[in-house]
């Protein structure tokens, strides 16, 4: 019975992976990485995983009879050709590690690695900060404008907007990955969510209706000013801000962390200078307006605030709404 040792190592691999996958899954992390309508595809993923690992452990042991029937059966085919031919032989896992080799094993590792050893990290103001801060809500107000004004715009990876965001995740409503536990709603049920923004006394952000009130109040913020409102986020502080200013924001997640968009509202509140980055809070305010580098944004003049624990699950995800 002989082993061949890159066998066995890549079929841990496989498993490894189908344990970090179920890992994620087990401790409620997974969700720090992909929105969880991707879950049930993760999952599938997983199984994947372990079916090739079965199948590989396979090839891990060949019999000594098995050896010899092989290069018997090699040797004849070699009596039917040239030497140049005769040379060569079938890899069975055994061939030694070059450089090439090293560098494939290395990249497959790396994740295994950081996804065991290192923790969830969630995103926070660094992130905010790295992906344009304050500029990223003037530019997404911009973008929800120009939309609501011609039906066709250019595409810009770079200017990708929020509101095409939105859009993009309502379209994939149906993939077949979409969680049981992720709430749908029907068309009537999402236009009810808007006209309770219009007609409540006190618009509530909690994270069902973030984005899309986020959404709705950014299109006319003329409508809203005045009204009372109550949400929660972190804290991010910007150069360029007044003392008593900053942003308290949440990161949108349509498909995994890799797409996350900032959004929040530029607030001001007297105890401003006593708080400080990535500190989560629960807000209540009124809404005014300022103006950033020519744009109009939502201001929040907040009246009550409170720390709080960071949630769980600390990221919004676009609503899905069902096609009856």
């Amino acid at each position: 019975m002989k082993i061949h040792f890159q066998q066995a190592l890549r079929a841990l691999i496989l498993l490894a992976f189908c344990g970090l996958i179920f890992q994620l899954h087990y401790t409620g992390d997974i969700t720090k990485y992909i929105n969880p309508k991707y879950v049930r595809l993760s999952q599938s993923a997983s199984i994947l995983f372990l079916f090739l690992f079965f199948i590989q452990i396979t090839r891990i042991w060949t019999s000594t009879k098995e050896e010899v029937d092989h290069e018997h059966h090699h040797g004849e085919d070699c009596c039917h050709h040239d030497d140049h031919n005769c040379s060569h032989h079938h890899d069975h896992g055994d061939t030694p590690f070059t450089g090439k080799k090293l560098l494939s094993y290395s990249i497959i590792l790396f994740p295994l690695l950081t996804g065991f050893l290192l923790p969830a990290k969630t995103l926070d103001a660094s992130i905010a900060e790295k992906k344009g801060g304050l500029a990223i809500l003037g530019n997404q107000k911009k973008e929800v404008n120009t939309s609501a004004g011609s039906e066709q715009s250019d595409f810009d990876l770079e200017d990708y907007s929020f509101e095409e965001e939105l859009e993009e995740a309502e379209e994939l409503e149906h993939d077949l990955s979409v969680n049981e536990e992720v709430e749908e709603i029907s068309n009537e049920e999402f236009e009810q969510l808007k006209k309770d923004l219009y007609s409540s006394p006190a618009i509530k952000m909690d994270d069902k209706v973030f984005s899309l009130y986020y959404e709705e109040i950014g299109k006319d913020i003329d409508k809203f000013i005045g009204r009372e409102i109550e949400f929660q986020g972190f804290i991010y502080k910007e150069e360029g801000l007044a003392s008593n200013q900053l942003v308290i924001s949440r990161f949108l997640i349509t498909h995994c962390v890799a797409d996350a968009s900032m959004i929040g509202f530029l607030s001001e509140m007297e105890e401003a200078p006593k708080l400080y980055d990535n500190m989560w809070v629960k807000v209540s305010g009124v809404i005014d307006k300022a103006v950033y580098n020519g744009t109009e944004l939502p201001l929040i003049k907040i009246k009550d605030w409170k720390e709080i624990e960071e949630p769980f699950i600390p990221y919004l995800y676009p609503l899905t709404i069902k096609i009856l």
